[in-house]
């Protein structure tokens, strides 16, 4: 790069405020609050989606593969999917 260039990149770096008073970096209680909102949001979801879980059934096989193996084999066609 043109010397010029970094001198004008540099005097522009320079050139950014400071933000070391006495407040920098502290957090208000508004943040804290957020936090845990979204921590008990999160945890009614987690305890939602267990429940929903928990009423699934063990295994989703039907008693009587028959009609889905007939599928399968592209025995039966569309119309007779719909109706069985």
């Amino acid at each position: 790069m043109n010397h010029a260039v970094l001198t004008t990149l540099w005097l522009l770096a320079d050139d950014v405020p400071r933000n070391t008073g006495p407040d920098f970096g502290k957090a208000s209680p508004l943040g804290l609050l957020v936090i845990v909102l979204l921590l008990l949001g999160t945890f009614g979801l987690v305890r939602s989606m267990n429940t929903q879980l928990k009423k699934l059934p063990e295994s989703f096989d039907r008693e009587d593969p028959a009609a889905d193996q007939a599928a399968d084999d592209g025995t039966v066609g569309e119309d007779d999917i719909a109706q069985g």
